[in-house]
């Protein structure tokens, strides 16, 4: 589970050879969700509306990062970090 960032106690990780659609897993506290990287729809899980929306702001910052680490991890490999929302 590479953690590729970390901000206002949100985690956002990848699983490794992990299934189609592309998309990351957020978690804040008890809480997770997992994040279409396409949509930022919530695929499965819950965040509550605030954290959520700062998942959405990050990851619209950050698409393209988003995508290389998906099919990095896809393949097995190392994803790499990726700067927090400031």
């Amino acid at each position: 589970m590479p953690v590729v960032s970390s901000f206002y106690g949100i985690v956002i990780f990848f699983f490794f050879d992990h299934h189609n659609p592309p998309h990351f897993h957020a978690k804040y506290g008890e809480f997770e969700a997992l994040i279409d990287i396409q949509t930022f729809g919530i695929i499965r899980g819950y965040l509550p509306s605030k954290a959520h929306s700062l998942v959405v702001e990050w990851a619209a910052l950050h698409k393209e990062e988003l995508v290389k680490d998906w099919e990095l991890a896809k393949a097995n490999k190392q994803p790499e970090k990726i700067e927090p929302l400031k």
